[in-house]
């Protein structure tokens, strides 16, 4: 069957139809063939003069003739299609969890949990896709140069959670007084910042929350200190390994107050602080300077973020203030909790988000070879920030990435191997139907099996024994199978005996 040039012309994906159905009607077979889409239809012009040609014919990517000798059957010189390999590591900054990085975050995340609920917090979660208001509206700066955002198809700005605080006031809002206060409510969820990376800092990674709202007093800040210091004694961690750096926004105030510059100028003020550790000073004097601060403004305010003793602090604030109050109550209780040698006041300490506004606290690697391993602090006024009631808050983040270097570093990430109770595998191919019964039997009450699916050899069935760590060996034999029975190897002494299906346990 000729064909024709002209219904070249139209799509290639009609021309390919064509010559497909063309081919499958021909007396013999033919490879197949493949065409690539014209670049450009005004080329094609060729296509009149050509098709008339008898020199031309249908030619396959092998360059035999599949046109049966026929003229009119025509097409350009086909170019085999060629497959690119992809990049086959994740995103920069991303990790993929294989199943022994897997074990390892469950084992982390567990402890999280397990601790959260020792103190009587709830578990939420929350979309990872939020409103990219909901971050720059009280964030700060620093959120918003780090945001994962991008316009969703209805044209609504939306960004990937770079942290979890606002979205626990948005849920807070919305569920307004239908839930009662105090609020003490945790979340492990997966954050997105697109920032340079640091040992121990990627630009997706998982964090710890737990907030307590509706609590005005320091007793609360003094709570997520002590589930903070209980987690790490858990896995290993020692006050010697890390502290805790514990300050107060209001510390801040009351000196910008002192020379009157402007509330709106607070939170810029606290992001440049932040950097404190991570430029020179002669920059943070340089991005003060910027925001209208005078030269007599800075010299004062750097001297009181050089204090490292809350006796001091006093000597220079005075005993009445707020700031000074709430940092004594703070280390007060941190005694009758039992961690006050895990603290210590550092005046330094802002937090760089915009939204905290009174005590802030920022766990540390004692060795300074990691960064803040997490943080947290008092964010009184963020629920109006979004239409709601001011209500008290505090709440801390604590990102997984950090402490897995910091247990790597101190020797203390366990050993977590696959394990499962039982691992079944039948000897002749017929009866993998009774394996499976068995291996039914032992799931429904509750043990974890792992049922050999092919024939394989015992050399294969004991190697896979020995690298899921199984505890027994089940074999179901012809013979033992007759008599309503199967074999059981104990794994970890040799001893084998047969038993009846139904005494299996």
């Amino acid at each position: 069957m000729p064909v024709h040039a002209s219904l070249l012309i139209l799509k290639p994906s009609l021309a390919t139809t064509f010559l497909r159905s063309s081919l499958s009607s021909a007396l013999v077979p033919f490879p197949l063939i493949r065409l690539r889409p014209f670049p450009n239809p005004r080329n094609l012009s060729f296509l009149s003069s050509a098709a008339s040609s008898p020199t031309h014919s249908l030619v396959s990517s092998s360059g035999d003739n599949v046109g049966g000798g026929r003229s009119g059957a025509i097409s350009p010189p086909p170019i085999e299609d060629s497959v690119q390999k992809i990049d086959v590591n994740p995103p920069r900054g991303t990790r993929d969890f294989p199943p022994e990085d897997m074990r390892l975050r469950n084992w982390l995340f567990n402890h999280f949990r397990e601790v959260s609920r020792s103190f009587g917090f709830e578990e939420v979660d929350f979309p990872v896709l939020e409103s990219e208001a909901l971050f720059i509206r009280k964030a700060g700066e620093e959120i918003r140069d780090q945001l994962y955002c991008f316009e969703d198809r209805g044209n609504r700005r939306v960004a990937l959670r770079p942290e979890l605080t606002p979205s626990l006031a948005r849920l807070v809002i919305q569920k307004g007084k239908s839930v009662s206060l105090p609020l003490k409510w945790f979340a492990v969820g997966q954050c997105w910042r697109y920032e340079r990376m640091t040992r121990g800092r990627r630009r997706e990674h998982y964090q710890w929350n737990m907030d307590i709202i509706g609590v005005p007093e320091v007793m609360a800040e003094a709570e997520l200190i002590s589930s903070i210091v209980t987690f790490f004694k858990r896995v290993g961690i020692t006050a010697s390994d890390v502290g805790f750096k514990v300050s107060s926004r209001k510390v801040l105030q009351e000196v910008l107050r002192c020379y009157s510059i402007p509330e709106n100028l607070f939170g810029k003020v606290c992001v440049i602080i932040d950097k404190m550790e991570k430029i020179p000073i002669d920059e943070i004097t340089k991005e003060l300077k910027s925001l209208g601060m005078s030269e007599e403004a800075i010299k004062d305010l750097l001297q009181v973020l050089s204090i490292k003793s809350l006796t001091k602090l006093e000597e220079i604030l005075g005993a009445a203030g707020e700031a000074v109050a709430d940092l004594k109550q703070l280390f007060s209780l941190a005694e009758k909790f039992g961690y006050s040698e895990w603290i210590q006041f550092d005046a330094s300490v802002v937090r760089g988000l915009a939204y905290y506004t009174g005590i802030v606290f920022e766990g540390f690697d004692r060795e300074g070879k990691l960064r803040a391993i997490c943080g947290g602090g008092r964010y009184d006024h963020l629920l109006s920030t979004f239409g709601g009631d001011d209500v008290p808050a505090c709440g801390f983040g604590f990102g997984d990435a950090v402490i897995i270097e910091l247990l790597k570093e101190k020797g203390l990430l366990p050993e977590l191997s696959l394990q499962v109770e039982n691992i079944v595998c039948a000897l002749d191919h017929y009866l993998q139907g009774a394996a499976a019964a068995v291996a039914t039997r032992l799931r429904e009450k509750g043990q974890s099996v792992d049922l050999v699916l092919e024939s394989k050899p015992l050399k294969w069935v004991f190697k896979r024994a020995a690298r899921t760590n199984a505890q027994r060996l089940i074999l179901v034999g012809n013979s033992e199978w007759q008599r309503g029975m199967v074999s059981v190897k104990i794994l970890s002494s040799g001893e084998q005996y047969e038993i009846k299906l139904d005494e299996l346990e």
